[in-house]
């Protein structure tokens, strides 16, 4: 017997449609989306079995770069390696997948590669005010981390001035959307991390992405029939 059971791959795909179809759009103080119940359960659980142990991250200068080479990417190994991650690979490789993505982002995804991250947080990690870079056709974020202190874990937000406006709720199997742009600012300020804080960013990339390493399906551009 599997466990956790692997949901097929049309099922994730419809769920996270459905999710992104529902979604609450915001204008400020940039375009974002909020979305709910993202992925079935079965796919959370699986990501969160991955026996991948958190990075010893030590003092960090606000970047993720600060750790690149302990970075934990859905790479063509990993999706041999565990069936939840090719499954999830799979789901957003979807061409009706891809299509309802840029149809709602209004993002030329045809073409574009799938990137996706796998974030393990410990106490300790922290990311200065920034906004993603344009090689990103659009960044999402879905939380996937519990506990008592959880409700405190979510992103930090940043009006164009770089003055924190507010914080994402971080309510598990939630996320959020945005296309990367000058006013796109959010982070992650000092603040104690009691556990491990869990969640995926996912991106489509353009075509001359330079880090092919950190793709899921390095020769396999998305494609929207």
């Amino acid at each position: 017997m599997q466990y956790p059971p692997v949901p097929a791959v049309a099922d994730i795909a419809a769920q996270f449609c459905t999710a992104l179809r529902g979604s609450e759009r915001a204008e400020w103080p940039y375009r974002h989306w909020k979305l709910r119940e993202v992925f079935p359960i079965d796919l959370c659980t699986g990501i969160l079995t991955l026996p991948i142990a958190p990075p010893v991250l030590g003092e960090t200068d606000g970047t993720r770069n600060t750790y690149n080479a302990s970075r934990c990417f859905i790479t063509p190994t990993l999706r041999a390696k565990f069936p939840t991650c090719q499954a999830l690979s799979e789901a957003l490789q979807r061409p009706d997948v891809a299509r309802l993505l840029a149809a709602t982002c209004e993002i030329p995804a045809a073409g574009s590669y799938l990137r996706m991250e796998y974030m393990q947080d410990t106490d300790g990690a922290w990311l200065e005010p920034h906004r993603d870079i344009p090689e990103k056709l659009f960044s999402m974020v879905i939380y996937l981390f519990t506990g008592p202190d959880a409700a405190e874990w979510g992103t930090d937000i940043y009006d164009a001035d770089q003055r924190w406006v507010g914080r994402s709720a971080g309510e598990f199997d939630s996320a959020v959307i945005f296309v990367p742009g000058p006013a796109t600012w959010h982070g992650f300020d000092r603040r104690p991390i009691i556990g491990v804080r869990r969640l995926m960013e996912i991106n489509y990339v353009r075509p001359d992405w330079r880090d092919r390493e950190q793709l899921a399906f390095p020769d396999r551009p998305i494609r929207l029939d």
